[in-house]
């Protein structure tokens, strides 16, 4: 489930980018698969709020003569075959209704297509969130048609935000590395979501918390990332990692065991979401605050930073939370006698960065935070101020120059937190693979997720508050994946610099986890299956 704050003004979202010009077509002859969904989107009073009144009212005026000609024009065919007075007048006011209809569509043909086409967009990001890949590629091929056709019937001003809007949506689904391929090499599309076999179980004797995650807040504000409306790449997968596979309960009830009403599978609810892109700082913690607030018992919140990173100018007698800068948040809304802010003092800290102190005080209850940064470094200074539980899970702070390249169809941390094999076929030089080797590879990381579980929760000397978590299965998998990660960087060849590696606050302990040669055995099992072992070390410890 997505949704906004319950209290709080959210940052304005434009499903589609606000196009000038006022073009409109004809409606076409042919009936697409999402005619019938467009109608009710446009129909609907839901999500309008931020559409001018004039432009509601011209589409309310048109729904209703066409539903008006309908109901005449069927009521035509009732008649009697018979009689002249009753065809008559039935015909005159259909005529009239049909009449009005015509007008209208010529007077306002602008409205009408500026509409359909904002819908259509609109609608391909509602298909992104459900993660109907297929539906989406259908939706693009129809607007492009559409877009086509009412660039080639008219001179249109915004021609060129249109087809802006078709680049940005088809870089948005074509920005995965990989592609997994059927036998007759049609693209496989692949769920990221937690399946019931996903997150590794937990096992007799393993000693973890009980705290559930209830409330993300997933805020994107990187420069010249892949986007659609305003959903980064970044964004998007986060998105992804933090919502359930729909179950099929009929399925469920099928199996052994499940027959009586008191075993019906319950239904298991996705955390709650907040989707932020570009924020700026107050509206980032207006949100913070009123997630805070609503925060249930025993739950956790998550909080997903993909930001450009701020650092420090000068130098610093202290060492403080607001010594190692932030993340960047939005500025060009933040406005003073006219003026956007941007010159400062040396010796002040960067007013639209947030800084590790901006977060404490939302310490004083379960705080689980992910930082994909270029300064994701700075929120390795924390301190526990409440005892609460509390956990950073860090990116690279820089990336081989090999793969630097490709930062601009989303962050490689951020895809091992989404889709860890993805990333490690993408690290291993493959672009594309066979299904069945996919499955086959699935299946061992699955294996590999549950021998880190047990380093984590058999460590002797790790961190309790990571295993306060653990006992939640979407934290449980990204803590797994996280140790994957750094793992397989730590392990390949091109990977040598510190600044390469992901880090963490409180710190692993990293010879029984990031460098548990247990753990490294997996991985280059797991590199032999793909044929790429020879990317990685053999006797890793060895070249440290």
């Amino acid at each position: 489930m997505v949704r906004g704050a319950r209290q709080p003004q959210q940052p304005r979202s434009r499903l589609a980018p606000r196009l000038t010009g006022t073009v409109e077509k004809p409606p076409r002859k042919r009936k697409s698969r999402t005619e019938f969904a467009l109608k009710e989107i446009m129909s609907s009073g839901g999500a309008e709020d931020d559409i001018p009144q004039g432009e509601r009212k011209t589409v309310t005026d048109f729904c209703y003569l066409l539903d008006k000609s309908k109901q005449l024009f069927n009521g035509l065919r009732d008649l009697p075959q018979y009689g002249q007075k009753q065809w008559q007048s039935y015909f005159g006011r259909t005529f009239d209704v049909y009449t009005k209809l015509w007008k209208f569509q010529q007077q306002h043909r602008p409205e009408l297509v500026v509409k359909k086409l904002r819908y259509y967009a609109r609608f391909i990001v509602v298909c992104l969130l459900l993660n109907k890949m297929d539906v989406v590629k259908d939706l693009v091929k129809e607007l492009s048609d559409e877009i086509e056709d009412y660039t080639h019937r008219f001179n249109t001003e915004d021609q060129v935000e249109w087809n802006l809007v078709l680049q940005e949506v088809a870089a948005f689904i074509e920005a995965d590395p990989v592609m997994v391929l059927n036998d007759d090499n049609t693209i496989v599309i692949t769920s990221n979501r937690l399946t019931e076999t996903g997150a590794p179980l937990l096992e007799q004797g393993m000693i973890v918390g009980q705290l559930a995650l209830a409330d993300a807040l997933i805020i994107g504000n990187c420069n010249n990332q892949v986007k659609f409306s305003e959903l980064t790449v970044d964004m998007f997968r986060m998105l992804q990692a933090l919502e359930r596979e729909p179950m099929n309960l009929a399925s469920q009830m099928n199996k052994p065991g499940m027959q009586e009403s008191a075993d019906k599978p319950t239904r298991r609810e996705n955390p709650h979401k907040y989707l932020l892109y570009k924020p700026t700082f107050s509206q980032l913690y207006t949100f913070l605050a009123a997630s805070f607030k609503e925060l249930p018992a025993n739950s956790v919140l998550l909080i997903y930073l993909s930001a450009t990173g701020v650092f420090p100018t000068g130098r610093s007698d202290s060492e403080g939370p607001y010594d190692f800068g932030g993340v960047l948040t939005n500025s060009n809304r933040d406005i003073i006698n006219g003026d956007a802010i941007h010159k400062r003092n040396q010796s002040h800290k960067e007013m639209h960065c947030l800084h590790p102190g901006d977060l404490y005080p939302f310490t004083r209850k379960p705080l689980f935070i992910i930082v994909d940064s270029s300064n994701s470094i700075a929120y390795k200074n924390f301190t526990n101020l409440f005892g609460q539980p509390l956990v950073c899970l860090l990116s690279p702070t820089a990336y081989p120059k090999a793969l630097q390249d490709q930062s601009q169809r989303g962050s490689l941390f951020t895809l091992f937190l989404n889709n860890p094999l993805m990333a490690f076929l993408f690290v291993s030089g493959l672009s594309s693979m066979r299904r069945g080797l996919w499955e086959k590879c699935q299946e061992y990381l699955r294996k590999i997720n549950r021998d880190i579980a047990q380093l984590l929760t058999h460590s002797r000397t790790i961190d309790q508050a990571f295993l306060q978590f653990f006992g939640d299965e979407f934290l449980r998998l990204l803590l797994t994946r996280f140790v994957f990660c750094s793992a397989t960087m730590r392990m390949h060849k091109i990977f040598r610099e510190t600044r390469n590696y992901p880090e963490s606050y409180p710190q692993l302990p990293r010879d029984e986890t990031v460098e548990n040669p247990h753990l490294q055995k997996h991985i280059l099992e797991l590199a032999s299956i793909l044929d790429v072992r020879n990317v990685f070390f053999e006797n890793t410890i060895d070249d440290y």
